[in-house]
């Protein structure tokens, strides 16, 4: 008892002198202190207790003024992570690290990791790449970080017991999307990817984070299905969404085919009951079907502002009314063409039609069409052709009414996002095989669509036979870079060519559950390759939000990143092969190019005409590259702020289900102050002007938020999504409203 004794106080000691060793400006003395006298009162508690007092201690330190504590609190849980995989591993708690194959054998043999870990990688592969494992990178993490990669991330036994370590995940999932690389080159790259992630210059999606390496789930992140206006499509459409729900994946769904309410069915008017019932069904999919109890599934659903059941449909979010008629559990989506918007702005009337009649007598689908320029093309002229036509039923309403029906659902729940349809299929650059009908649950993915139709079923031999036809279901893997830290440490010239490696070999690694899926990611290949990070760059760079220079900055950025993941799929091509569909794409032209006025006169650091040739010449390996997600998780894992969003506040509590934990934000200090001014006290249209910048170097779209407070007028806000579509965005996201109580500050008024 005394030897054990003696070797907790040495303990203490030591991790007491690293901790304050590594942050002299702090009272870490006073802290253990505080430890001590804890331990008097209850000298019974066990380490793990002991230092979560300690955290707790820490973290009430916490603020503005102290940001630092953040990592102090970090390095004491880290010691927590290190003494639970010891005793857990059976290794001794000094070494931090235990042996990394005994780590992987024991996970294999209890059913968490996959067996290719242990049947591709030799016994001294592993070993090398255990020396390359960097314990000093943990010290980057922030608590809330460290906090979110342990509790939704890092290995665990079905019990919920720690056995894997931060670099540990870092170091299975880089050998997961490097297990098909050559046996000659494997290794080195998973040391890159390493590098990359381990110093966080990178994140990879939630899917990929949580699941690569492991025996279950799958790594892509982002699904966009087309349900076709058939019972069976409605229905097979909810068994794939609800076997991708199951395995990690957030969905987007396109209802725009299925004929609205009282439309014909075999001929019998009034007999459909139009969208919402199928809402209801993906409403209860969503609850039922959760992430292996992770969380819960997340679907939105998308309509044309055009389909007769658009009221109905933005009513479905609200807290009053039928609740027959509410989901309350789905996100929302409008489809929006220019025409509609130019209605809005002279106050004209809208037509709503059924999607089922405009086919059967107009011969042709509506939303299979869009305007090829601003102000004319193939859309309107289709349009106007069913207004004008008196065999087809339509119902008229003042544009406007529709759009305050919009702006009163986003006011009460941040939702319906906006799809601007013209926009997307103007930029897409693969309109020779497809539409792009509407976005994912996040708004950034932007990829042809189309559904999948059974043909016939049959039996044959006894058994049955299926015949569909697949449609494209749409399917995207992301990661991103983290601003912050890559830009400011001049890496984005090696990062990218090794990130788009890591995200074009999800791809082959990847096991979805959907057939169709699986065949659209193989034609495809698509990747979103993103960024957060943009505000904690700008504040570390000294730059104002509200400025001329910040919206150049976003231009000349986020053209170099554009410039590098090409040329990174250009160079993966040359190896790997194109995809399949590149013939006839824009890539292929070289119109992309061109739509982008990446041309040899424009002033640009960068040989645009030379990557066109090369591209022309090679192919590109991925038919979409880049997007911007949310990556709200992620963000905080790498100690940055969320995507291209403002901070919320300089101080605030994060508030998870079972804690809250304090925050400030990165790299607060006396310099950085004046440059994070709070989202509800910045201009929104800088935003705009800052994001529209951004997405003409993006080939899909970017999940763009507009924060507002709730007192905002209806003409202000209306101007926000004017402006926005004016300005060429493509999509934007929530409408986050809050109250008018928050306190503004010097920094922000300045």
């Amino acid at each position: 008892m005394i030897e054990t004794e003696i070797k907790r106080n040495d303990w203490k000691k030591e991790m007491a002198k690293g901790i304050a060793d590594r942050f002299p400006d702090l009272d870490i003395p006073a802290l253990f202190k505080h430890g001590d006298k804890v331990l008097e009162q209850k000298p019974w508690l066990p380490d793990d207790e002991w230092i979560h007092q300690l955290i707790l201690e820490a973290l009430a330190n916490l603020d503005e003024n102290a940001p630092d504590w953040t990592y102090a609190a970090a390095a004491l849980y880290l010691q927590q992570l290190y003494q639970e995989a010891a005793a857990n591993r059976g290794h001794d708690p000094s070494r931090h690290y235990g042996p990394f194959v005994d780590l992987i054998r024991h996970l294999t043999d209890i059913g968490i990791y996959d067996r290719f870990l242990l049947e591709t990688y030799s016994e001294q592969e592993i070993k090398e790449l255990e020396q390359a494992i960097d314990p000093e990178k943990d010290k980057l993490f922030t608590y809330i970080g460290l906090r979110t990669l342990a509790d939704r991330y890092i290995a665990k036994d079905y019990h919920g017991k720690v056995y894997e370590l931060p670099q540990e995940r870092f170091m299975i999932i880089c050998m997961t999307l490097m297990k098909n690389e050559p046996a000659a080159e494997r290794i080195n790259r998973i040391k890159e990817s390493y590098w990359a992630l381990s110093n966080l210059y990178m994140t990879v999606a939630t899917p990929t984070l949580s699941n690569a390496g492991k025996s279950y789930g799958q790594l892509s992140s982002c699904f966009i299905d087309t349900v076709d206006d058939s019972l069976q499509g409605i229905f097979d459409s909810n068994t794939d969404i609800a076997n991708l729900s199951k395995n990690g994946g957030g969905i987007g769904v396109y209802l725009g085919k299925i004929r609205s309410r009282g439309s014909a069915i075999k001929g019998f008017s009034g007999a459909s009951s139009g969208v919402l019932p199928w809402m209801k069904q993906l409403n209860n999919t969503a609850v039922s079907v959760d992430q292996l109890g992770q969380r819960k599934g997340a679907i939105c659903v998308y309509l044309d502002i055009w389909h007769k059941d658009i009221s109905s449909f933005l009513d479905a979010k609200l807290n009053n009314g039928d609740e027959r008629y509410r989901t309350h559990d789905l996100f929302t989506g409008i489809c929006l063409p220019d025409l509609f918007m130019e209605q809005v702005e002279k106050r004209e009337s809208w037509y709503l039609f059924d999607p089922h009649e405009v086919r059967a007598v107009m011969g042709y689908s509506l939303e299979d069409y869009f305007d090829e320029s601003r102000g004319e093309g193939s859309f309107r002229k289709k349009y106007w052709e069913c207004v004008n036509n008196p065999h087809l039923s339509k119902q008229e309403v003042p544009a406007i009414e529709l759009m305050k029906r919009i702006l009163k659902s986003q006011l009460e729940t941040g939702g319906p996002f906006m799809f601007y349809r013209d926009e997307v299929n103007r930029q897409n650059p693969n309109s020779h095989l497809g539409m792009i009908y509407s976005s994912n649950l996040c708004t950034e993915i932007t990829q042809n669509q189309s559904p999948t139709v059974m043909e016939e079923q049959q039996t044959v031999d006894g058994k049955i036979v299926i015949n569909k036809q697949p449609g494209d279901f749409v399917v995207c893997n992301l990661s991103s870079v983290n601003l912050g830290k890559a830009v400011t440490e001049d890496v984005l010239e090696r990062l990218i060519p090794i990130q788009v490696r890591m995200l074009d070999n999800v791809i082959d690694l990847n096991t979805i559950p959907v057939l169709q899926a699986q065949l659209t990611n193989q034609k495809y290949r698509a990747v979103g390759l993103g960024t957060f990070g943009w505000h904690h760059l700008l504040a570390l760079k000294g730059i104002r939000w509200e400025s001329e220079e910040a919206v150049a900055y976003a231009d000349e950025l986020y053209e170099k990143i554009a410039f590098l993941t090409i040329r990174a799929s250009m160079e993966l091509a040359k190896e790997k092969g194109a995809f399949a569909a590149f013939p006839g794409s824009d890539w292929q032209t070289g119109k992309y190019f061109e739509n982008k006025g990446y041309t040899a006169d424009m002033e640009s650091n960068h040989d645009w005409s030379l990557l066109k040739e090369e591209v022309q010449v090679h192919g590109i390996r991925n038919s979409y590259l880049m997007a911007v997600a949310p990556n709200s998780s992620t963000s905080l894992i790498a100690g940055s702020t969320a995507s291209i969003d403002p901070i919320f506040q300089k101080f605030y509590a994060e508030e998870k289900k079972d804690y809250k934990i304090p925050v400030t934000a990165p790299d607060l200090n006396a310099e950085t102050t004046w440059y994070y001014k709070s989202a509800y006290f910045i201009d929104q249209h800088w935003s705009i002007r800052q994001n529209a910048a951004r997405q003409k170097h993006i080939d899909q779209s970017v999940s763009f938020n507009i924060y507002v407070p709730n007192t905002i007028q209806a003409k202000e806000l209306l101007s926000l999504h004017l402006d926005a579509w004016e300005s060429g965005l493509k999509t934007t996201y929530y409408l986050r409203s809050t109250s008018s109580e928050l306190i503004d500050c010097e920094s922000c008024s300045s």
